[in-house]
């Protein structure tokens, strides 16, 4: 492609609206432009990558028998009504006014809608259907680019199945299909176990890259033996334990004392351990007609509770608005603890640190007064233990033989098992050998097109631009011409680059007359195409082209007569 024909708009200043590498470096090798908040368009060059990605995926996909579709982004809502998933997006999804249709963020309704009048024996499953195709969501604050748009391309996988057995086969083909995908785009990635959301499902995998510019916070142990979302880490938590005292609990004055910070300063302490964080949720009924429940999770005082975690426990789980405290416990946030309770329904879930523990200070359930001496074990009927602390940074693995580190990641890709909960909202059944009707088993699998790219130029980019490597780079070669209008140097690039396209190699060629040769060296650093090829006059006088390799800046001279030869070597090494 002669740049004189390519629409390739490069900027030198920095985007005031762009603040990762990813998003400016995109927005300046003109990849993409902003039309608004959260959209934008995709320019020739960055269409080039994001085609090339999904060539990949393509591929990988096929390979382990998926079959392509392409469905519409638009779907009807009674569709997201039957499996509830209406409340679960709320306002994430678009809506078409005075339309039953939604824009679709994922597409498990519309492919399970396909499945249930055609997969109905067991003799046409298993299947693995996938689309490549665009999805909305309505992103309350765009940010990062394309890694966090209102618009994006999403290659949405579905696998179904008539056994358990049959879907762990399924899940594994694509976690070895998204492993070999990642390999070939160039990214340095990872596993986590993660939480399936509004998707869904039980087992759960997110695939991650590590940049300062992620979004998600991943823990990952220093042997690299364990890795997981913040959400639903795990980690060894010192328990608590008892002091076997005996003592009565008792209730004292603690005059505007709302924090654990606070309590800790009154009391004069500074191990935090034993004064009990108490926060109050709400579950939604499950069933119309049925009462809301009560939950008080109860945490160390130098821990936080996971809601995530939480909401594994209790589905639907929310936090307890301000004016619901004061009727459920009798008291503010602050001053609420395990025992007293205004509603004597409100069960008591406790992180394992604190199982059993006693001479604990909490909550009175009374303004302004705590309660010291507490043993859970006594004082707490009915009380259940579970792990739904937050892990922290520095702590120890569950197993104590790892230190743990938080760091920022990008997700690039999630897999899910289903199960049923799709297929038996809707109605999605097959009849096995015995002729006995079974629900569908499902699983999903998900992964960003555009994030893949902006994940690959976070790891992979220096003060000069981006840095292109492997199958995604957009070009093989920048060729550039360092010559003023119809000059024999200006000759010689253009012979060389018809040489090169007749032989199949991807070249972008910097033929431009009017620009400065400190310019063309510019733009070909910002883009970052692997290979620079540089002819000039003084190189020609030589017999010679000026051999750039973008990553690690070396430079060789090649004899002009030698160029093809050496091209192979030179591409692979670059």
């Amino acid at each position: 492609m002669k740049f004189s024909q390519y629409f390739l708009p490069t900027l030198k200043e920095v985007p005031s609206d762009s603040v990762i590498p990813s998003h400016i470096l995109m927005v300046r090798a003109a990849m993409i432009r902003q039309l608004t908040a959260g959209v934008y368009s995709y320019l020739p060059l960055g269409l080039r990558v994001f085609r090339k990605i999904e060539q990949i995926v393509r591929e990988e996909m096929n390979a382990i028998g998926g079959n392509e579709f392409y469905l519409p982004a638009l779907s009807p809502i009674e569709l997201w009504a039957e499996t509830g998933r209406l409340e679960d997006y709320g306002d994430d999804i678009f809506r078409i006014k005075n339309r039953e249709l939604v824009l679709a963020p994922t597409h498990e309704e519309v492919f399970t809608s396909i499945a249930k009048p055609n997969l109905i024996s067991y003799k046409n499953l298993p299947q693995i259907w996938y689309q490549i195709q665009t999805k909305f969501r309505n992103e309350a604050r765009p940010r990062g680019g394309v890694l966090r748009g209102r618009q994006f391309t999403m290659k949405d996988a579905y696998s179904f199945d008539a056994t358990w057995e049959g879907l762990d086969e399924s899940y594994n083909k694509h976690a070895q299909a998204y492993r070999n995908i990642f390999t070939r785009c160039g990214l340095k990635f990872f596993t986590v176990s993660a939480f399936s959301g509004a998707m869904g499902g039980s087992e759960s995998e997110e695939f991650m890259v590590e940049a300062d510019a992620g979004e998600d916070t991943v823990v990952i142990s220093a042997d690299n033996s364990y890795a997981s979302n913040i959400e639903v880490a795990k980690s060894y938590g010192e328990p608590v334990g008892r002091k076997e005292s005996g003592l009565s609990y008792e209730e004292f004055h603690t005059p505007n004392i709302k924090s654990i910070d606070e309590l800790a300063g009154f009391l004069g302490i500074t191990d935090r351990s034993r004064l009990a964080k108490s926060r109050l949720f709400v579950v939604p009924p499950k069933t119309e007609g049925k009462k809301e429940e009560y939950v008080l999770a109860l945490v160390c005082g130098d821990d936080e509770v996971s809601e995530t975690k939480l909401a594994g426990y209790y589905p639907g789980i929310r936090a307890g608005h301000p004016e619901e405290l004061l009727e459920i416990a009798g008291a503010d946030a602050g001053s609420i603890g395990p025992i007293n309770f205004k509603n004597k329904d409100v069960k008591v879930i406790a992180d394992l640190r604190l199982k059993d523990s006693d001479e604990l200070v909490s909550g009175a359930c009374k303004n302004d007064y705590h309660i010291k001496n507490i043993d859970l074990k006594r004082d707490v009927a009915g009380i259940v233990y579970e792990d739904i602390r937050t892990v922290k940074d520095g702590e120890q693995t569950v197993d104590k033989k790892s230190t743990l580190r938080l760091t920022k990641a990008v997700e690039v890709g999630h897999i899910f098992k289903l199960g049923t909960r799709y297929a038996e909202a809707l109605g999605a059944k097959y009849l096995d050998v015995n002729g006995k009707e079974n629900v569908i088993i499902m699983g999903s699998y998900g992964i960003g097109i555009e994030r893949i790219a902006a994940a690959y130029i976070e790891q992979n980019h220096d003060k000069d631009g981006i840095v292109w490597s492997g199958e995604i780079a957009p070009f093989k070669i920048h060729l550039v011409s360092v010559n003023k209008k119809a000059d024999p140097v200006k000759e010689s690039a253009l012979k060389l680059y018809d040489e090169l396209t007749q032989l199949g190699y991807e070249v972008l060629f910097d033929d431009r007359d009017d620009i400065s040769p400190g310019v063309k060296f510019k733009d070909a650093d910002l883009i970052g195409i692997p290979l620079q090829l540089v002819v000039s006059d003084k190189n020609m006088k030589n017999d010679e082209i000026e051999v750039k390799f973008r990553r690690t800046g070396e430079r060789e001279k090649v004899k002009y007569s030698d160029i093809l030869n050496r091209l192979p070597s030179l591409i692979e090494k670059s």
